[in-house]
């Protein structure tokens, strides 16, 4: 009988990669090579695919082709340093210095020229890692936690557990508020100040909210109302 290859399945809690590149063979062999090196790879094949991942999921880090149809890399990453920090690795067939630059000023981690080995993108990408795994531990306090939940406000990213909780853009940006100010009561005015909604707006709001991190949202433990001022979120010591 012959003896298969075992297929090596990354553990759910495994660094969760999204390689972004127009190149299928390429995507397919890095899905592969990262997978037995214990990472979780989800691939696209262009920038409006990665958006769309990228909404849906927390990733530990992107690996961007420069050169892709449509929108390129130095784009997509200038899109995603809008609102994150998640690192970035950038690809490129390009041997352009100034590329290089380029891609360190909008904010990329890495650059790493096409063709590349392997094991050489694996030591980068490794590398990435334990600096981002630092730099969390060192601003661990940026880390609010409610009951099951964790909010991350500098990367607006909500979990429960170990799962991203969706929270639209206004319901991330009222939490990030409350979480700064955690415990003390924040006025509706300053909730909607910035902002192109009004104060009953922010009432919808919180109680969406409330429908994604209270079991009973009829009697909230976590983001509690505050009559006739505003809202106040209470977080674990």
């Amino acid at each position: 009988m012959s003896a298969e290859k075992t297929r090596i399945v990354p553990a759910d809690d495994a660094p969760h990669v999204l390689v972004v590149d127009d190149d299928r063979r390429l995507r397919d062999l890095l899905s592969r090579f990262l997978g037995e090196h214990g990472y979780r790879v989800t691939s696209a094949g262009d920038a409006l695919q990665a958006r769309r991942k990228i909404e849906g999921f927390a990733f530990d880090c992107l690996i961007l082709d420069v050169m892709m149809p449509g929108e390129n890399g130095f784009d997509l990453a200038r899109f995603v340093r809008q609102s994150s920090t998640v690192p970035i690795l950038m690809l490129t067939a390009r041997t352009d210095a100034g590329d290089r630059v380029r891609g360190l000023e909008i904010g990329a981690d890495d650059y790493l020229a096409k063709p590349f080995e392997p094991r050489e993108l694996l030591l980068r990408l490794n590398n990435i890692q334990k600096r981002n795994v630092a730099a969390d531990a060192a601003s661990e306090p940026d880390v609010i936690r409610f009951g099951p939940f964790r909010f991350r406000a500098d990367r607006g990213e909500l979990r429960r557990d170990d799962e991203v909780v969706r929270i639209t853009e206004r319901e991330r940006d009222i939490l990030a508020i409350l979480a700064v100010r955690a415990g003390e009561t924040v006025p509706r005015e300053e909730l909607s100040s910035g902002s192109d909604f009004n104060e009953r707006t922010v009432d919808v709001q919180i109680n969406r909210l409330r429908r994604k991190i209270e079991d009973d949202p009829g009697n909230p433990l976590h983001l509690q109302t505050v009559r006739g001022v505003g809202y106040r979120l209470l977080v674990d010591h």
